[in-house]
């Protein structure tokens, strides 16, 4: 068997094993250095003798130090490593790299539908917002009776869906930090990808009143037709007086969601340019290929968007705050700069009142890939943003501004589930998840467009991954081939084909962000 190494940069001091199944002891790798143990693929290798207290350095940063001394050949994981204290978000570089402006890419189009407002979808879906988790059951009942009788009868309709969640009631609703899941689940609402109708199905009980959801004249209602435009917020109320039984609920909920079908069914998909995709970009299952193959190719793909004028967020604070300062150096601006790190000092604070630090994000799986810390993490993370300046930060919730554009940092919490949640809230209309471990992640409101790192896991999961990363360790790619590669895939997925996920119908629960107290 050929040793494949895997080294980030010149001035790096171990290197991963890019083999299936790992190397045995005895192995000779490229240079001299003899393997003194087994080492699993993913994982580190010394390539130099360190003394104890030496800099563990990968993509030419320090993630750690040695607890003890490892000669040349040893097996380097997180036992043996000591991580780091966090970055002071204090004396960054605010705005001081400049690269050179790439040349716009222009010609490249994809098949969406317009919306009144002038964003693109690149699904056509009526989604129902739930005001509290009480009526999700109900609504489950509802929700599948359309599809059976109703969806047959709108062609022009992908799907229905729930925006459930755990939210709404039993909870602190006034406290400052509730701004936070009303927001999301406001904005989620929003989302280009349900054609602007909005359908809301309340309780009638709950905290989250629906006017305090959607305040009046907050929204323009029933959009996607422009002939056809209702006056109010359309809300079924199952605590209504003029509910007798539970059909009757059923019922309202399905005469109802008609009046969205038949509007949303009246959209056509038409050519539109590149620039109006909106595309949220996070990573899941992460392992040390992660920031070797599939989130450089990302990053490569995140240029050529922002080249043809589309927008990309990239998210997950705890995976990014040890790469601060190079996210600083990019802002376009000081005061964008300085907007990232007041996101960073406040996810800080809410990691310190649970008394936790960023070190808490770190799975088994992410070690058992050979992740050792958060700080290794964080610098394969970052690679999925690129190089270009960015333009833009938003707090959790929040939703870019019309005609926004380019590289956002869109400030999320690492979790699969809730970044999903908070970059759909923010406006995504597809989605680009990277995963080196395996996840069988989705969302019923985007198409989710999976990337592997290693060519196992794309082989073993050939009918969950969209693309296999693993070929650029495998020789047989470049990151900049497979960036096109991904470029050419999210056009056709957003003009509609269909990725491995939406064929399975495999759906994640939306997931709010709740920092505010449950009473």
């Amino acid at each position: 068997m050929k040793p494949i190494l895997i080294r980030m940069r010149d001035g790096d001091n171990v290197a991963i094993v890019g083999n299936d199944g790992g190397l045995p002891a005895g192995t000779e790798l490229p240079g001299g250095v003899r393997l003194l143990e087994k080492v699993p693929q993913a994982h580190k290798v010394s390539l130099v003798d360190l003394p104890a207290g030496a800099a563990v350095v990968r993509y030419g940063v320090t993630i750690g130090r040695t607890l003890e001394p490892l000669a040349a050949g040893r097996w380097v994981h997180e036992r043996l490593i000591e991580m780091p204290a966090a970055r002071e978000l204090q004396g960054l570089p605010m705005a001081t790299h400049r690269p050179p402006a790439a040349a716009p890419l222009e010609g490249f189009t994809f098949e969406g539908y317009r919306n009144a407002d002038g964003s693109v979808g690149t699904r056509n879906i009526l989604a129902i917002t739930t005001t509290v988790q009480c009526v999700a059951g109900v609504l489950d009942v509802a929700l599948r009776r359309i599809r059976d009788e109703l969806l047959p009868r709108y062609p022009n309709v992908d799907d229905v869906v729930g925006l459930e969640h755990t939210y709404g009631c039993g909870v602190a609703i006034d406290a400052p930090d509730a701004v936070i899941p009303i927001r999301t689940l406001r904005n989620i609402s929003l989302n280009p990808n349900f054609g602007g109708e909005v359908m809301v199905v309340s309780l009638g009980c709950e905290k989250l009143q629906p006017d305090r959801l959607l305040p009046p004249g907050s929204i323009a209602i029933g959009s996607a037709s422009a002939d056809t435009t209702a006056t109010a917020l359309d809300v079924v109320c199952l605590q209504d007086p003029a509910h007798v039984g539970f059909a009757s609920m059923i019922e309202s909920i399905v005469r109802r969601a008609e009046l969205h079908l038949a509007r949303l069914n009246h959209r056509q998909r038409e050519t539109v340019p590149a620039s109006e995709l909106v595309v949220g970009v996070q990573c899941g299952g992460s392992d040390a290929f992660s920031g070797a193959t599939a989130n450089p190719a990302v990053g490569f793909c995140t240029d050529l968007l922002v080249r043809a004028g589309a927008t990309v967020m990239f998210s997950e604070v705890t995976e990014v705050r040890d790469a601060i300062d190079e996210l600083t150096a990019r802002a376009a601006t000081p005061e964008l700069a300085q907007a990232m790190v007041e996101q960073m000092a406040w996810y800080d604070a809410y990691l310190a009142r649970g008394r936790v630090d960023r070190s808490a994000n770190t799975t088994p799986g992410n070690k058992a890939g050979g992740l050792s810390n958060i700080v290794e993490k964080a610098m394969g993370s970052i690679v999925k943003s690129g190089s270009v300046p960015i333009s833009g930060v938003l707090a959790p919730g929040e939703r870019l501004a019309p005609g926004q554009r380019g590289l956002i940092y869109a400030a999320t919490p690492a979790s699969d589930f809730i970044c999903g949640t908070l970059q759909l809230a923010a406006g995504m209309n597809l989605h680009v998840f990277t995963t080196g471990r395996g996840t069988p992640y989705g969302l019923a409101a985007c198409p989710v467009v999976k990337v592997a790192t290693r060519s196992d896991l794309a082989r073993r999961w050939h009918d969950l991954m969209d693309l296999n990363g693993g070929r650029i360790a495998d020789g047989d790619a470049t990151i900049e081939e497979l960036g096109w590669e991904l470029f050419h895939l999210l056009l056709e997925v957003a003009s509609g084909r269909r990725t491995w996920a939406e064929q399975h119908r495999l759906h994640n629960a939306l997931v709010l962000f709740n920092p505010a107290p449950v009473t």
